[in-house]
């Protein structure tokens, strides 16, 4: 069993920077690939980023490569996401999750992940 809790969003204009972070809790954090995905009002959910174990190796949708970038500290047992150069395109409630995979760009797919936070609301104003 795995517990996710994802904290950092909030309100902010376009163009400016927020970092999310993933805390875990409950097994062993390192064993996990981890993932970011995002679900706008009205829109299904959809992937944005992904890490593997080591941390050496990510994956993102085009809609935000070259402005977010996921990192991982396994001593800390925490995930994070780095959007820079927010629009209103981005707004979404923001989950992160924990996957088994060892592939990253199958990590785009939902399917691939086993645990979920309970998400953090994400708002960027015009």
């Amino acid at each position: 069993q795995v517990q996710l809790v994802e904290s950092g969003g909030g309100l902010v204009q376009a163009g400016g920077s927020l970092r999310l972070s993933c805390a875990a809790s409950g097994r062993i954090f390192s064993n996990y690939a981890m993932g970011w995905f995002r679900q706008a009002p009205g829109k299904e959910r959809e992937f944005a980023a992904a890490i593997n174990w080591g941390g050496d190796t990510t994956y993102y949708a085009d809609s935000v490569k070259g402005r977010f970038t996921i990192s991982r500290d396994n001593a800390k047992n925490t995930v994070y996401l780095q959007m820079n150069s927010l629009s209103s395109e981005d707004t979404a409630v923001y989950y992160c999750a924990a996957s088994t995979q060892r592939t990253p760009p199958l990590l785009r797919s939902s399917l691939w992940y086993t645990y979920w936070g309970q998400g953090t609301q994400v708002t960027v104003s015009s």
